[in-house]
């Protein structure tokens, strides 16, 4: 059976099965982050994954979702943006 190798904040190393951890991918640039509950303290962790770490969770069959960053300019966003340079009186609009 695989195991997967992680630290917890509170109880340092611990071994998990793919199944008992979560990965989490932005839909734009491949980042992500994966979670697990500790099986020692059952404090839910949650860590940054790099790509090498998002390969080898997703290679030894870890579950994913894609999900979408919301820190991220839409393209509304920038349409109004756009729209509202447009305006003659734009420059009244901004705040110091």
């Amino acid at each position: 059976m695989t195991m997967i190798r992680t630290t917890c904040t509170t109880c340092g190393e611990v071994e998990l099965i793919p199944g008992e951890l979560t990965l989490q991918l932005t839909a734009l640039d491949g980042a992500g982050t994966y979670s697990f509950s500790c099986p020692a303290c059952g404090f839910d962790q949650r860590r940054p994954a790099n790509h090498r770490v998002i390969s080898i969770l997703l290679a030894t069959g870890v579950d994913y979702e894609v999900i979408e960053d919301k820190s991220r300019i839409t393209e509304t966003e920038i349409r109004r943006f756009s729209a509202a340079l447009d305006a003659e009186d734009w420059a009244e609009h901004l705040q110091i």
